[in-house]
Order: C-alpha cells, then structure tokens, then sequence
C-alpha cells in the first residue's frame, strides 16, 4: 500500500462512523485509529441557535425592510411577514446542486415544512415554516452568504 492509497483511506474513513482499522498486506501491517471525540464532533448535527429575534415580522403596507449595505427590499405587499435569516452562512434553496427547490414563489405550505437550508460551520441548518404560510417572494439567491436577520423570504399568513 502506497501513500497516495493510504491519504484515500483516510479520506474515506474520516467521512465515515469508522474509529479504528487495521490491515495487513504482503507482511505490513497498517492500524489506523481516530480519537473518538474528534469524530464524533464532526458527525453530530448541530441543532440551530436559538434566533434572538423573531424571524417573522409583519410588514407595514408600503414599508420596505433594510437590506445588507444599506439598500431597500422589495416593498413587501399589505398583510405579509418577512421572514429572516436567524444565523449567518450560506443560503440554499435545495437539499443538493440539481435537487428541485424546497419551495418556490406562490408554494403554499404548512409549519414544518422546510424553506431552505443554511449552511453554517459546515452544519446544514434547515430552516423550517413557523405556520402555514404562502411564500410571495425568495428574496436571497441560491448559494448566496446571508446575514443574522437579513431578509429571506416574503410570506403571507395562511
């Protein structure tokens, strides 16, 4: 076994529950061992932070929410909720590259159902429907870094 076949095991192995292997092959012996607290902290989901905000606001008819740098949203219509980014990282609007989006404009869904994912620390984040809601606009790109509190979506109560 060379060294290129040894740093692919490695690989392959650090992306796997796999704490210890050994081999042996043509008279040498290989052990491999990973510390268990270092793999597991890489293998155990990280639940969300608790936002220090409610990500859903009712939006005044007319108003338009701050964006990043200084701009303006898109003037959310009467009756809406903006719906913010309750952590920074990075925005997805699918489970993976290809994948169909979560939801798209005009969805109609109810609470629970996941409206993106945020990627944050490399722990995928999805961000969940707090009620029944209709989404009226997206208002980050795929892929996109987004601020704690930056505006996600345009809802409306169901």
């Amino acid at each position: 076994m060379d060294l290129k076949e040894i740093k692919k095991l490695l690989d392959i192995l650090s992306r796997s529950d796999v704490l210890e292997m050994e081999i042996e092959e043509e008279g040498r012996h290989l052990r491999i061992r990973f510390k268990e607290a270092e793999v597991r902290r890489e293998l155990i989901p990280m639940a969300a932070p608790p936002p220090q905000m409610n990500p859903m606001q009712v939006v005044p008819e007319g108003a338009a929410p701050a964006k990043e740098g200084g701009g303006k949203a898109p003037a959310a219509p009467e009756g809406t909720r903006i719906f913010h980014s309750p952590m920074v990282g990075t925005f997805y609007r699918a489970p993976a590259p290809g994948a169909d989006p979560f939801v798209k404009k005009g969805d109609k869904v109810s609470a629970g159902t996941t409206l993106c994912i945020i990627e944050a620390m490399k722990i995928m984040n999805e961000i969940k429907a707090e009620e029944d809601v209709e989404i009226v606009d997206i208002l980050v790109e795929n892929e996109e870094p987004v601020e704690f509190g930056q505006p996600l979506f345009i809802l409306r109560p169901l």
